[in-house]
């Protein structure tokens, strides 16, 4: 088969607009993908080139295939599995920042270039002042940045006509802010003028951005098929679910720079995003959190069973819609929706999502997902939220063991083992307590301050609640248990 290319994909040439930093499955499902149909459509009219910002990896089959690639989103939409295919076209050209140096830096120059797109993981926004101007790059992602940025200021005379718009996707809270932190200290220890400083306040917009889709990359068992299916070869399909968010948020209107609403996307401009971040880490992944150590425990594997045993769906429901919706300030309305839209894509069929994998770090993750709405429940009316105090009662069963063996604590499900996986103190401390008696392995658990940030066993109630479901749970079995208090 022909392998893609510009020539078969009949690609039209636009103006680059933006350089991105990272080649990542990610990026290209979410940020390229939605700007090649903001191109279809016609609201963008701007192509992408990408940037290799690491020494290791290859480029190779993106200049074989000229950058051209499919993404099939599959999943379910209105009702029905489905699989929806496009051929991304936006991508132009790809730069290895290290091995093309001068090529790379030229894109500073140029006249169209409008925004940064980065992906350089949860790491790569960070400050090292080992960094240095002289080095063609910088080691860091914020370091290559300044560069690029004041080698742009240079060119252009600092006008404020040609600043850039970043739009930093990594998966950390106010990624912006502490792009943009990171880039002024860079000024600072290369000594860069002041005026460039001044600039970046002026012409430049760094925005902070929060990102949903869950992107499941080169579907390696199945790529030949969908190359037979396609009628063309393609080394770089990537796959994700057909659900997207995009939320920006700048202390400047780019929304007419960047119309990706009008092109139907799903992408919200705001000048507050934690309202969204807060919605997705309380209903999403709090979700996530509050419902698979029981489930694991009642013999699921998958999010994709858990969603198919209506003891767990129902308990699921009820933990958003009655006990986290009501404790967030987002329209319940839009509350609601992105509820139902969550329920939709756990029982995407084309992903199976572990429960095991999710379970790394559950003590972390449940105070930081489960707990607010805990207590903001709690606060608001008056009474235990009986699904979350359940779903700490199943932590607790959950993280029981008294065997690491390989950085992980042994846990057991029918007789057979699992690793629970967490930081190294949090293991220690579930194997020295985990198998004493109920009333003093709940008491040692809710009282670590350390784990959830205040001594919950201090709550009213809430100690004689979890131990009241623990002792059920290690009596009668996690489904029984689940059953007598919910079914």
């Amino acid at each position: 088969m022909e392998l893609l290319n510009k020539t078969k994909t009949g690609k039209k040439e636009r103006p680059v607009k933006v350089l991105q930093f990272g080649e990542g499955n990610f990026l290209r499902a979410f940020v390229d993908y939605m700007i090649d149909v903001a191109n279809e459509q016609g609201t963008f009219n701007g192509d992408i080139v990408l940037v290799k910002p690491i020494t290791f990896g290859s480029l190779d089959r993106f200049r074989e295939q000229e950058s051209q690639y499919t993404v099939q989103l599959r999943g379910i939409v209105d009702g029905e599995p489905k699989k929806i295919s496009r051929i991304v076209t936006s991508v132009t050209d790809v730069v290895d920042a290290y091995e093309e140096y001068e090529t790379y830096a030229d894109y500073a120059k140029l006249d169209s270039l409008r925004f940064i797109v980065s992906n350089t993981t949860e790491a790569g926004i960070v400050y090292d002042d080992t960094d240095r101007m002289e080095m063609n790059p910088p080691k860091t992602f914020p370091g290559k940045l300044a560069k690029f940025l004041y080698e742009r200021y240079q060119h252009f005379h600092g006008a404020l006509d040609k600043g850039l718009v970043m739009l930093p996707v990594e998966l950390i809270d106010d990624n912006g802010v502490h792009l943009e932190q990171c880039v002024k200290k860079f000024a600072a220890l290369w000594k860069l003028e002041d005026g460039f400083v001044q600039w970046l306040d002026q012409a430049c917009v760094f925005t902070s951005t929060l990102v949903d889709r869950i992107v499941t990359g080169y579907p390696k068992d199945e790529a030949q098929a969908l190359c037979e299916e396609f009628g063309y070869q393609d080394n770089l399909i990537v796959t994700g679910e057909p659900f997207a968010l995009w939320v920006i948020e700048s202390k400047k209107d780019i929304r007419a720079e960047l119309p990706l609403p009008d092109a139907g996307l799903p992408v919200i401009f705001t000048n507050n995003q934690k309202p969204y971040k807060q919605r997705k880490v309380r209903i999403l992944n709090g979700a996530h959190t509050s419902f698979v150590l029981a489930s694991y425990l009642c013999g699921n594997d998958i999010v994709l069973e858990s969603m198919q045993d209506a003891l767990i769906l129902n308990f699921m429901k009820a933990t958003i819609f009655d006990e986290v919706i009501p404790t967030l300030t987002l329209p319940k309305e839009e509350l609601e929706a992105f509820a139902q839209a969550v329920i939709t894509r756990f029982n995407n069929p084309y992903v199976k999502h572990s429960l095991l994998a999710i379970s790394l770090n559950s003590v972390s993750k449940w105070r930081a997902r489960c707990m607010p709405s805990f207590l903001g429940y709690l606060e608001q009316e008056k009474k235990l939220p009986k699904h979350l105090t359940f779903s700490l009662a199943a932590l607790l069963a959950f993280y029981t063991g008294t065997e690491i063996r390989d950085k992980a604590l042994i846990g057991h499900r029918d007789g057979e083992e699992y690793q629970i996986l967490d930081d190294a103190a949090v293991l220690e401390f579930f194997a020295q307590n985990s198998t004493k008696d109920t009333a003093a392995y709940v008491h040692a658990a809710l009282s670590a301050e350390d784990f959830w940030g205040q001594d919950l066993s201090a709550l009213d109630g809430v100690e004689d609640a979890v131990a009241s479901y623990l002792e059920e749970i290690r009596t009668l079995g996690m489904r029984k248990a689940m059953e007598n208090n919910f079914a």
